[in-house]
């Protein structure tokens, strides 16, 4: 486990931003558990925080940031605009609302949290987005939960490509068209939950086996394996031990044989099916 702070390595977006390898899901934490864990993650060394309107803690972790002493631009801020907020007008005021919540006057990645294709309106919220970035308000652009169908059409109607695409994603879920087509498009695949909901991924005994033969924890199996596929996880935690083993990764090296006996896991969980899925 690490006693000193990790430097996380950073990989480069489309859009010439340099973005943490790693960073801090905050989805079910309340404004007042954000606000006493990101100070906490900050001096083991994380610097991009996720949160979205969605999880009803902006002001929390802007809280959080700010007790944490470390500048403002040394962090790399992540949140998400809400369903009810799709539209481009609604889009523009969603976002300065965000921006109030956290108290900061520009963000890292900004994304739209879910495509929500029965209401048809992502596109023109893409072009809300598009509109922030030329404005110099967010550095870079993402999606949610969005088939490669869904990037497509906006990239077909608005010339720009996501920076991001945070989609579902671990060992049991590895959504190879997603990934393959991300691939092509030169967009970068965040991970959300990807532990499984409340870790339960970590109870798998091939991933207790690997992670005895290295000394290490199957947290730390599981977030090396998705950095070693090139993913970007963002694991949730408010406890100091875990969020200093979940970075402590960096290190770790994963054998082919080990990604052999992790591929085993692959479909053993169902996929949430975006095109359905309506989130306000």
């Amino acid at each position: 486990m690490a006693t000193r702070e990790v430097t996380v390595p950073t990989v480069p977006l489309n859009s010439d931003v340099a973005m943490p390898a790693l960073g801090l899901g905050t989805w079910t934490m309340t404004d007042a558990e954000a606000a006493r864990t990101i100070p906490l993650a900050a001096r083991l060394g994380y610097r991009m925080i996720d949160t979205a309107t969605y999880y009803r803690n902006e002001r929390g972790v802007g809280e959080g940031i700010r007790r944490s002493h470390v500048p403002r631009a040394e962090f790399f801020i992540v949140t998400k605009l809400t369903g009810r907020d799709h539209g481009y007008d609604r889009a523009m005021r969603g976002f300065e609302e965000s921006l109030a919540r956290l108290g900061v006057d520009y963000l890292d990645l900004y994304m739209i949290h879910w495509p929500l294709p029965m209401r048809d309106r992502y596109v023109d919220t893409w072009r809300a987005l598009v509109q922030l970035r030329a404005d110099g308000r967010v550095r870079a652009i993402g999606v949610s939960n969005f088939t490669p169908e869904h990037v497509d059409r906006i990239v077909a109607e608005t010339d720009v490509v996501p920076a991001v695409n945070q989609i579902q994603l671990n060992p049991r879920v590895t959504q190879p068209a997603s990934r393959a087509h991300a691939a092509r498009r030169g967009i970068v695949v965040q991970a959300w939950q990807p532990l499984c909901l409340g870790g339960s991924l970590l109870t798998e005994p091939v991933i207790r086996i690997i992670a005895r033969c290295h000394g290490r924890t199957p947290a730390q199996v599981v977030l090396r394996w998705h950095i070693e596929h090139g993913l970007v996880p963002i694991p949730k935690s408010a406890h100091e031990e875990r969020l200093a083993s979940n970075i402590d990764v960096f290190d770790l090296r994963l054998t082919p044989e080990d990604h052999t006996l992790i591929s085993e896991l692959d479909g053993t969980e169902i996929a949430v099916d975006p095109t359905t899925t309506e989130v306000d």
